[in-house]
């Protein structure tokens, strides 16, 4: 009777040692499937959004984070100024805008 616990504790043990290998494995494939999914595209999204603030110039047609459509007139270091209606101006933070009129036409 006794031989037979200790047989079975023994494998046991030997099972639980496969399964902490097994358990980091399913972790590291876990994190590779959030950085494919989740991290990689927002990295791209934000890399976009850079280009996007950095290449603007007076006469481009935006859209603000705030939904408002315009054209910018001016533009300075942080501060763009932009043409919403006739001699109607705004002054906005250059990381406010999120895309141009033909960044819209085209998603």
């Amino acid at each position: 009777m006794f031989a037979t616990n200790a047989y079975a504790m023994a494998g046991g043990a030997e099972q639980q040692a496969g399964g902490g290998m097994e358990g980091i494995i399913m972790l590291v494939i876990m994190f590779a499937i959030f950085y494919l999914l989740l991290i990689r595209p927002q990295q791209k999204r934000a890399k976009q959004h850079k280009e996007l603030v950095e290449n603007l110039k007076s006469g481009d047609q935006v859209v603000t984070a705030g939904g408002l459509h315009g054209k910018i007139v001016a533009v300075q270091d942080d501060i763009i100024t932009l043409e919403i209606a006739s001699n109607v101006r705004i002054k906005i933070n250059r990381p406010s805008i999120v895309g141009t009129k033909t960044d819209q036409l085209e998603d």
